[in-house]
């Protein structure tokens, strides 16, 4: 009975995928044949909560309700927002159930709602609802794909939806007789399924009506062979696929072999699209095969027209067409064939609607010839550059989506050059998936342990990180990130046969540099290191438990308390003999990945086999390719480009049950060039979602002012390779109730000297030693309660007390402050009426000094990376009161009261001195306890948050200006 009334409610949500939601009750009820199955809110509500989280109708539930909550448009949806709890009680309305199922439908179905991010200019809606719903062949098939193999949830699922639809309907609309190209970006997270993305956009785009899908995947064979691959399997199908191939066609099928072939995984259409009135996928290349010059008079891409009489972008010829598709690397003389062969063609380029999807869009596909070498008048391209700018120029009908998670070469280019790739009509910045393991994973981004013990639990770097000696030739510690290699393939064994996760692969990545001797050299290092182990005797054991009981046991104890660990190390034994078994099966744990053809080099195969081994390369491996099963990475590679490092770190991605397994063995300079990449996007990302809510109907920024926008946390780490700069400069920045905090402070005594002494009228004002304590109500903004209760010195100040103190500052760089004193000096008593100033105390007495004559106060340890920029200076709990003060509210402490009005801003001071390597936090704060500090030794570091009530008369958050005023019209100039 369970499974027909399971089956009743899926076919009742399937119908209503059509019209949104209805009384599901009543449709399920004639969906069903069996009339002593009862439908009623009791059984429905009994099987939800007896329903494990992998049970299809539950998959559906999640599905469905997700997408009703995030759907934009639609004649049921009244006037409720999207992700809002009136959304959702809209939909438990329509659903018809009773009070008590709806309790369970949102306890086992939250609202979860998405941060994508969307900059764009004017587009024509065109992809409408009953456009989405009329058709939707592959987007169907690719969904329940991944809900149903993939392991998606529904809302990840649901999200997906939403995303790839902000990216379709800002394309031109593929049956519009107006030629239009647009041009976009989609910023996504290293590793994070971006792939997943585009697939869904191709997905949806050929349901649309585009009949040429183009994509570019990066420059290497592996790449290639990897995007190709996830396109058949989980888009173009197994009917698209063989086309009267046999499957047992060793020469002309691709797939004969593939373990997930062989296990029915790829998608499954049940019919061939065209007898459904869809349109086949036609590929033109293959896993194996890049695009090669077709034979036959190129009549495989000659495309279908049935209505000869009318254009190709006519409704008629597109519903009778196939979609073809290339999947293509960025290579010169192969890209240079496609061009070549769509100019034979007999069907008119300019009406043939086509998507170009340019993954890892920053690499290859920029422009970065020297503008000083251009002819006048004439510029220069990059032969990929000039190969996607022929293709534009070819298919008048052609859309260009570029794919990244290092934007900064794109928003780079010049966005007034018609044949460039620049994203002119839209970027959007996807968010962060659930279960993503990122750059910030790795880092203790403004964590602050000085009143808690640093812990597995509490630190990221102590959980994952492992530090390497500086000196590149010791290599010390390679031999304990093979034992961690080992003794994490052995917990998941372990955890496998206890049906806690699947794990095909196991890996770990050695990454020295890009030089292919390098990489021999390397994998011997590797060979050396693997025979000193003793791994197939005893002699490694007491080694192995050592690592075990103090690295990690503890660390999953700590992080990942639901994940299966062994007892004690004798549980292990049995699986560490296998996982050395596995790694050792071929002889060689070491496979060397790389474009050299000569070594005889071992394939690296995911998909044909599992894959238990060491793998040691450069850019076949530092880019786009996704290294399965990745657990240890060994990580020596400097780069002095932020986008460069970011994309070589392969570490980041998603890590279902061995999360806490994942170690990063990395010097201390790299892992300070990842932390200072990790602000930078960071940053990039907060701009652009700061500045993405129109003001009065009108956009804040376009894709044109983006560029100013990207900060630069280390002198030497450049955001992207350029010898141009953008002509825009962000004149002036307002962020009322927003946090100011600059972190770029010099190391310099004179500097340190000099700004200590500008804060003097501010610290002599704090004289009120109080207890700030209280908390945001529920019904504040704040979702959720938040509480402080700590002492502080306390002051007010007038507001040209505070526009005299930080102007005067010495920062890194030195204009850093710019655009936001702009804004500060623009600021009327009508706007602001003064500052809190707040220098919070600490718990302990052990760090407490005298400066420039104050009482003794706490003074804060913080690291720098490098010489010039700190890598956090507030502390949450410190924070927690502005969120009152910025409103005008004074609860923030009984003492504190009478210093907060109804336009008050706050300064949070720390006086900041440099961490010292050493276990004792006192032992960084120069003098002794309550003696006085020197100015040069101190940096006085700041918080600063305006009212809401200084905003603009415009109510502009961000103005532009021009760098090269007599090059007003000009979007780059040359640095000279």
């Amino acid at each position: 009975m369970n499974e027909a009334l399971a089956l009743s409610y899926r076919d009742a949500l399937n119908a209503m995928s059509l019209q949104g939601p209805r009384r599901i009750h009543a449709i399920a009820a004639a969906m069903t044949e069996d009339l002593s199955i009862s439908v009623d809110d009791d059984n429905l509500r009994a099987y939800l909560l007896a329903a494990g989280p992998d049970d299809p109708l539950r998959r559906h539930f999640a599905v469905r309700l997700a997408t009703w909550d995030a759907a934009e448009d639609g004649a049921w949806i009244g006037d409720t927002e999207p992700n809002t709890t009136e959304r959702r009680a809209h939909v438990i309305q329509l659903l018809g159930v009773n009070d008590k199922t709806a309790q369970v439908l949102l306890d086992r179905f939250p609202i979860v709602s998405t941060d994508d991010v969307v900059i764009d200019g004017d587009w024509a809606p065109w992809y409408t609802e009953r456009l989405r719903q009329d058709k939707n062949f592959y987007w169907e098939h690719y969904s329940d794909h991944l809900l149903n193999n993939r392991g998606f949830s529904g809302p990840a699922v649901a999200g997906l939806d939403a995303s790839t639809t902000k990216v379709i309907e800002r394309l031109a609309d593929p049956a519009a007789q107006e030629r239009y190209q647009s041009k976009g970006l989609v910023v996504g997270y290293v590793q994070s399924g971006k792939t997943a993305n585009f697939t869904g956009v191709i997905a949806k785009a050929i349901d649309a009506g585009y009949r040429l899908i183009i994509v570019l995947t990066g420059s290497t064979d592996l790449l290639r062979a990897q995007t190709q691959r996830r396109l058949d399997m989980e888009l173009v199908g197994r009917e698209n696929l063989l086309r009267g191939i046999s499957e047992v066609d060793t020469e002309a099928f691709d797939y004969h072999s593939d373990r997930d072939w062989l296990d029915g995984k790829f998608v499954q259409h049940c019919i061939r699209p065209s007898d459904a009135g869809r349109p086949d996928i036609v590929r033109l290349t293959t896993r194996d095969f890049d695009y090669r010059s077709l034979q036959q008079g190129i009549s495989a891409l000659d495309f279908e027209r049935p209505d000869r009489t009318k254009p190709m972008y006519d409704p008629a010829n597109l519903a009778g067409s196939n979609a073809r598709l290339v999947v293509v690397k960025k290579n010169g003389p192969v890209l240079a064939k496609l061009v070549k062969d769509l100019g034979k063609i007999t069907t008119r380029l300019a009406d043939i609607p086509a998507l170009i999807v340019d993954d890892e869009s920053d690499q290859a596909s920029p422009n970065t010839s020297n503008p000083k070498k251009w002819v006048q008048d004439q510029k220069e391209r990059t032969t990929i550059n000039k190969r996607i700018g022929e293709l534009m120029a070819l298919l008048h009908r052609c859309q260009y989506v570029g794919y990244t998670a290092t934007p900064f070469a794109n928003v780079f280019i010049d966005p007034t050059d018609a044949e460039d790739i620049f994203p002119s009509d839209f970027l959007i910045s996807l968010s962060r998936p659930i279960g993503y393991m990122g750059a910030a994973d790795f880092q203790d981004l403004d964590a602050d342990f000085s009143d808690r013990p640093l812990s597995f639990g509490t630190s990221n770097v102590k959980a994952h990180v492992r530090k390497l000696s500086d000196d590149q030739d010791d290599e010390s510690r390679l031999e304990e990130a093979i034992d961690a290699f080992v003794l994490t393939g052995a917990i998941k064994l372990y955890r496998e046969t206890h049906g806690n996760g699947k794990f095909r692969h196991h890996t770990m990545l050695v990454h020295h540099a890009m030089q292919r001797a390098v990489h021999s050299e390397k994998a011997e290092d590797v060979r050396a290191a693997w025979r000193r182990g003793g791994y197939y005797s005893a002699d490694c054991l007491d080694r192995l438990r050592k690592l075990f009981e103090e690295d990690l046991a503890p660390v999953a104890h700590a992080i990942a308390p639901k994940d299966l660990m062994p007892a004690n190390f004798e549980e292990l034994r049995d699986h560490i003999a296998e996982a050395v078994r596995r790694i050792g099966r071929s002889g060689d744990p070491v496979i060397v990945v790389n474009s050299d053809k000569s070594l005889e080099n071992e394939e690296i195969d995911f998909d044909g086999r599992a894959v238990w081994r060491i793998l040691v390369g450069g850019n076949s491996l530092a880019r786009g390719f996704t290294v399965e099963g990745l657990t240890v990475s060994y990580y020596r590679r400097m780069t002095k480009q932020q986008d460069t490092l970011m994309q070589m770190g392969r570490w980041f991605g998603f890590r279902p049950h061995y999360r806490d397994l994942v170690r990063l063995y990395i010097d201390p300079a790299l892992h300070a060039a990842f932390e200072a990449s990790c602000r930078d996007e960071e940053h990039f990302r907060a701009e652009l979602k700061q500045y993405s809510d129109p003001v009065d109907g009108e956009k804040q920024i376009t894709p044109a002012q983006i560029p100013p926008l990207v900060a630069q946390h280390l002198s030497w780490l450049k955001p992207t390779a350029t010898n141009k700069m953008y002509n825009a400069e962000l004149a002036e920045r307002r962020s009322p109730g927003m946090a100011v905090e600059p972190r770029g402070w010099p190391a310099s005594a004179t500097s340190k000297q000099a700004n200590t002494n500008s804060f003097k009228p501010l610290l002599d004002a704090a004289n009120a030693y109080v207890r700030l304590h209280g908390a945001i109500p529920n019904e504040e903004e704040s979702a959720t309660s938040c509480s402080w209760d700590y002492h502080a010195w306390i002051g007010r100040v007038t507001h040209e007390t505070l526009l005299k103190a930080i102007r005067s500052l010495d920062l890194v760089p030195t204009d850093a402050l710019t655009p936001d004193l702009r804004w500060l000096l623009s600021l009327t008593g009508e706007q602001i009426d003064g500052w809190v100033v707040v220098l919070p105390q600490q718990k302990g007495t052990g760090t407490l000094r005298r400066i420039l004559g104050h009482e003794p106060i706490s003074v804060f340890v913080r690291r720098r990376l490098k010489t010039d920029y700190y890598s956090a200076i507030s502390e949450l709990a410190h924070r927690r009161p502005i969120e009152l003060i910025k409103r005008g509210h004074a609860e923030i402490g009984e003492e504190a009261a009478r210093l907060v009005g109804e336009r008050s801003g706050t300064i949070l001071i720390y006086p900041v001195v440099d961490r010292i390597e050493s276990d004792s936090i006192q032992d960084s704060v120069p003098g002794t306890m309550g003696g006085e500090l020197k100015p040069s030794d101190v940096t006085l570091a700041f918080h600063l948050v305006a009212p809401r009530t200084a905003v603009g008369r415009d109510k502009r958050l961000v103005l532009f200006t021009t760098r090269v005023v007599s090059q007003r019209n000009v979007a780059i100039v040359d640095k000279s």
